[in-house]
């Protein structure tokens, strides 16, 4: 029975852990979960509740100062200064002590939310797999990933400070009218229409920021995508064009940061405009008030810090920019956490076995076209079984949901037994061992790239293996050999498939997988690695993706794959008979039934949704 899956985290759920050891019932998935949950919710909370204390109390401490401030200018005046003198130094040391902490504390609530949406973004794409289903180009990922979670960053810090402001002035003006009513009905005549400007011009500046932001990533996207075809570019000679394309947004980006800044800077200038007429109107009412005897001169000095502290109600303005720049932040990471749901993962230990591979049923689609067709395949145990199949067919992507690197549609896919979308993640990653055509190389040096692994690959392995890949001679002759940092070896395209190659069989995996990954290397050289395969690996089962005869004729059995399905399963040397199968190799096509209802539309779409493009 499949694991209860209505008991897994939340697919993108950043405090995600090593699951290595999971829990054994329910309960104790409940209670773990519970305990681990709510000390990361603590550890998240720690600086937005140190920020909201620390400016809770230099609010306070600013809301009492200009009453503090007019008793001691009263008893001042009365001849008993240094009886205010205690009061004012503690309402004083408050407000600096708030504002020292609030001043560390915001920065850190900002990186660390930015730094935890970060993770979680980085976390969810790269938890969707190898062939995900994205909306989001890979330059606007990498727009939201840094730019987009700095802004996202910034909501506790505003939405605190905004709140304080909003507060203040409140109180402000209810201090006003313990005064003299008269002091914040002249406060009220002016102050509304001031706050009423701002909100109208803050809807328009939110508007623009996420105008901006997304112009700002379609020119990240498009660079990104030039930069990986530079190559390409260069041969055909299109180097102006496609600086052209990359910097088509750029206009609409120019436009939308003329607006943000104009909007902002109207704000400013209507906020400047309204303070000074404010304070003058309550200037007015304070000294009228204190001529006829009913406001003391301490209480003109009150009324003079509470007009100033209720027009700091105009600084919320900022607070809400940055809160406004914060939500399109988050709806903008958020857009890329909410999308393309994967499955939870496996929690069964993968049980001992020989490398017995049964692929049931399996059916995949991708960019809304069907790559495999309800395939069946059993591969035994030791066995070298061959997939072949032209443009499109679906030989890589058959390749990935053998070993579980893709989830089929419909299907299932059994490793000795066990479904492959059951088994933990680590014990999976063991157990099958992966080879590309183009491989990605992680690590700092090359030993790193070769025993690079979900469990750390013993360096006494690499060079057995790289002997086995024929990797050995010329990793030795850089200039530090195994310790030589990738950056500072020039290898070429065959020599990263033979570290690849190293790096997959170093790994003591009952299942071999690889992709066309001898594509690059000379008849000489695929033949030692073949012969080494045999030599040094004869116990493991072995699926090989190949456009060379020579491979196809290595293998016990071929999987002739076309349009999805297996047209044939059986040796090499049978299959050459068939013309279809010949012209996989030659070129040719002597097959009429292969063009059967496709045409050259059906071939590109193939050709896009297989998985083998990247070679």
């Amino acid at each position: 029975m499949g694991p209860d899956h209505r008991e897994q985290p939340h697919p993108y759920d950043i405090h995600d852990r090593d699951r290595a050891t999971p829990p054994t019932t329910v309960r104790d998935t409940r209670t773990a979960a519970g305990r681990h949950g709510l000390t990361a919710t603590l550890l998240r909370l720690r600086w937005p509740a140190v920020l909201t204390l620390s400016v809770a109390a230099s609010s306070l401490a600013a809301l009492l100062l200009p009453a503090v401030l007019s008793g001691a200018v009263d008893r001042a005046l009365a001849g008993r200064a240094a009886a205010g003198i205690g009061p004012l130094a503690a309402v004083v040391g408050l407000l600096t002590a708030g504002e020292a902490v609030a001043q560390y504390a915001g920065p850190r609530a900002t990186a660390e939310e930015a730094g935890r949406l970060r993770a979680a973004l980085v976390r969810h794409i790269m938890a969707t797999g190898p062939y995900p289903v994205r909306r989001t180009a890979t330059g606007d990922l990498v727009a939201r990933l840094t730019a987009g979670t700095a802004e996202a960053g910034l909501g506790a810090q505003a939405a605190v400070y905004a709140a304080a402001q909003l507060i203040m002035a409140t109180g402000s003006v209810v201090a006003l009218g313990l005064l003299a009513p008269e002091l914040a009905a002249a406060f009220l005549v002016t102050a509304p229409a001031g706050y009423l400007l701002v909100r109208r011009s803050l809807r328009r500046t939110v508007r623009r920021g996420a105008g901006y932001q997304s112009a700002q990533a379609a020119v990240a996207a498009r660079l990104l995508d030039a930069l990986a075809g530079s190559r390409t570019i260069a041969a055909a000679g299109t180097v102006e064009q496609e600086i052209e394309r990359v910097l088509r947004p750029v206009p609409e980006l120019a436009r939308h940061g003329r607006a943000l800044w104009d909007s902002q800077r109207r704000v400013a200038w209507l906020t400047g405009l309204l303070a000074p007429a404010t304070q003058l109107t309550v200037l007015a009412v304070a000294g009228y008030r204190l001529s006829t005897g009913a406001l003391s001169t301490g209480d003109l000095v009150a009324a003079l810090g509470y007009t100033a502290l209720g027009l700091g109600g105009f600084g919320t303005v900022q607070s809400l920019l940055d809160l406004a720049r914060a939500r399109a932040g988050q709806h903008r990471v958020f857009e890329v956490l909410d999308d393309a749901p994967r499955r939870p993962p496996g929690t069964r230990d993968l049980p001992p076995g020989p490398g017995r591979l049964e692929i049931r049923g399996v059916t995949v689609r991708r960019s809304g076209r069907t790559v495999l067709d309800g395939l069946d395949l059993t591969v035994d145990a030791g066995s070298r079984v061959a997939l072949v199949g032209s443009s499109g067919s679906g030989t890589s992507t058959l390749a990935a949901v053998a070993g579980g690197l893709l989830a089929p549609d419909d299907g299932v896919v059994l490793l000795d037994g066990t479904p492959l979308d059951e088994v933990r993640p680590a014990d999976l990653r063991t157990a099958v061992s992966y080879a590309f055509c183009d491989p990605a190389l992680t690590g700092a040096t090359i030993l790193d790239a070769i025993t690079a692994a979900a469990q750390p690959v013993p360096a006494a392995r690499a060079r057995p293996a790289a002997r086995a890949a024929q990797a050995d001679t010329f990793i030795r002759r850089l200039p530090a050999g195994y310790d030589t940092p990738l950056a500072d070896a020039p290898l070429s395209g065959g020599q990263r498939q033979r570290v690849g190659l190293a790096r997959a069989l170093a790994r003591d995996a009952r299942l071999l997988v690889l992709d066309d990954a001898t594509s690059g290397l000379d008849t000489a050289t695929e033949a030692a690695v073949l012969r080494a395969l045999d030599a040094g690996h004869r116990d493991r089962t072995r699926l090989v993706v190949t456009h060379r005869t020579s491979t196809a004729a290595w293998a016990d059995t071929v999987a002739w794959l076309h349009e999805g399905r297996i047209r044939a399963l059986a040796p090499h040397r049978e299959l050459w008979a068939v013309p279809a199968y010949r012209g996989i190799f030659t070129g040719t096509d002597d097959d009429p039934a292969a063009d059967a209802g496709g045409g050259a539309g059906h071939a590109v779409a193939d050709a896009v949704a297989d998985a083998d493009a990247g070679c």
